[in-house]
């Protein structure tokens, strides 16, 4: 069986909303970094034994958060070995801001992908960028490398907006296509 792992930080509980419609898409499990940016036990093992990680993390000042970002420096181990060599990988973010420099998120996952060996899965879905478009369909926000949310600064988690989760849910849904198709 093809094992999913979706590796996030979320500081209010919007990215932990974002992280649990993309691991429903696809199947995964959730792998949770904590306020101090540690994986929790058996975190590694499970990086490990998935065929593609998914990651996600808030944007904060245009990029991940400290404590993912812990975590990807701690990811230096499996990368001197190339454990992670010829994974599929994902990404996600959210932010308070339309734009709020997710792109550089998205950038940063990329990276790290890369810096691993391994092949990145795209969104793979046309932005929803006509007159009549509205805030809840497929892709508002217009993301090529990963999903994207946003969040108002002052929204509740439960408030996010059900276009975002969706969204966020195919984005799942097409990582687990890609990997089937590699299996």
């Amino acid at each position: 069986m093809t094992k999913i792992a979706v590796v996030f930080h979320s500081g209010y509980g919007h990215t932990q909303r974002m992280a649990q419609a993309v691991a429903d898409g696809a199947g995964a499990e959730l792998v949770a970094i904590d306020a101090d940016g540690n994986l929790p036990e058996g975190g590694w093992e499970t990086l490990a034994a998935a065929s593609a990680i998914i990651m996600g993390s808030p944007t904060y000042m245009g990029n991940v958060s400290w404590q993912f970002k812990k975590f990807a420096d701690a990811s230096s181990k499996p990368w001197f070995t190339q454990a992670w060599k010829d994974k599929l990988f994902a990404g996600f973010t959210n932010s308070a801001s339309m734009n709020g420099d997710k792109a550089s998120t998205l950038n940063y996952l990329c990276t790290l992908a890369m810096q691993h060996g391994g092949i990145w899965i795209s969104q793979g879905l046309l932005p929803s960028n006509s007159k009549a478009a509205e805030r809840n369909d497929p892709n508002y926000l217009g993301s090529s490398m990963g999903a994207m949310a946003q969040s108002p600064s002052d929204a509740g988690a439960s408030e996010m907006l059900p276009g975002d989760l969706t969204n966020a849910r195919a984005f799942g849904q097409r990582v687990a296509e890609v990997v089937a198709r590699f299996k």
